[in-house]
């Protein structure tokens, strides 16, 4: 008797293990169960943890409530400004309500990458392209709240939205390689203007300094031949002023071209014997005493740069 009393409680504490096994669930922390009871929604949202179903009965379906990162594929389309784009984005969402998106759409994962990718063409075609490049903040927002819209039926929210890359054809990239590069040159021509402009300012300004002190030239010469010869060269850059050349070429000039006396008078404007020779003879005098005064000149011009280049030399040396 003891034994049929032994052998009924093993059965039924081993039945109940079975039913146990059976029956439990257990729900992770970041999930959610839902009962069904022979197909119909049955009872609260069971909470993380362990759970207990009625087997053959009862099923437990786990909802994931983590934000889940969705890639959209590539989409092409033609932007408001006629450009063909090639556009991909990346959307974060979570389920909110595991019974509204276990009820009602069949795949809600699959319904928001349907959407979003509607959704990204729509953007494409209202946009231009410039707010695709440099305006992705604002694109960002309008894709969120046309994805948002439907997805609240669906138990999911949108979290964000973002458009990852832009695709641009060859010709395109070349064409707004060229725009940059004619906007940096016409930057750089109007910089390189301006300089110009405000150095033949201060130019002027030495300019007019110099006129009203001469001897300020002649220290900016030898500033000048001072820094060449800093530099050790070989050759020695002297500059001559224009003067002394105007000057030694009309002392080179023959007198009769000097005087104005190169043409000869016709015979009813012929003077006498005497006044002829007198206009023969005075050329010859002026002739000589201006190329004696062109000699000592010179001598003074050469003496100058004598000196010169010895102060200049001296300069060197210290």
């Amino acid at each position: 008797m003891v034994e049929e009393v032994v052998g009924v409680v093993a059965a039924v504490g081993a039945g109940a293990l079975v039913y146990l096994a059976a029956a439990a669930r257990v729900v992770k922390q970041y999930e959610r169960g839902l009962v069904f009871r022979l197909g119909r929604l049955h009872g609260d949202v069971r909470l993380p943890g362990f759970n207990l179903i009625v087997p053959g009965v009862e099923r437990l379906r786990k909802v994931n409530m983590q934000i889940v990162t969705m890639p959209v594929p590539a989409q092409e389309g033609i932007s408001r400004d006629n450009v063909t784009v090639r556009v991909d984005a990346v959307v974060y969402f979570k389920v909110v309500d595991p019974s509204a998106a276990i009820v009602n759409v069949e795949d809600y994962r699959f319904a928001v990458s349907q959407m979003a990718q509607t959704s990204l063409r729509s953007i494409i075609g209202k946009s231009e392209l410039d707010d695709l490049l440099s305006n992705r903040e604002k694109l960002n927002q309008g894709l969120e709240l046309m994805i948002d819209s439907p997805a609240v039926e669906w138990g999911v929210t949108i979290d964000r939205v973002e458009i990852k890359d832009v695709s641009l054809p060859d010709t395109m990239k070349r064409s707004m390689a060229r725009q940059a590069e004619a906007d940096r040159e016409r930057r750089a021509r109007l910089i390189n203007a301006d300089a110009e402009y405000q150095a033949s300012k201060k130019l002027a300004q030495a300019a007019r300094q110099m006129a009203d002190t001469p001897s300020a030239l002649q220290l900016r010469l030898l500033q000048t031949v001072m820094a060449v010869a800093a530099e050790k060269n070989s050759t020695l850059v002297l500059p001559i002023p224009v003067e002394l050349l105007r000057f030694l070429e009309r002392g080179a000039q023959p007198p009769a071209e000097r005087s104005g006396l190169a043409e000869s008078p016709g015979p009813a404007a012929s003077p006498g014997p005497a006044a002829s020779s007198g206009q023969a003879e005075s050329p010859g005098h002026a002739g000589a005493a201006e190329r004696a005064e062109i000699t000592e000149r010179a001598v003074d011009l050469t003496d100058q740069a004598g000196e010169a280049m010895e102060k200049l030399r001296r300069a060197v040396e210290q």
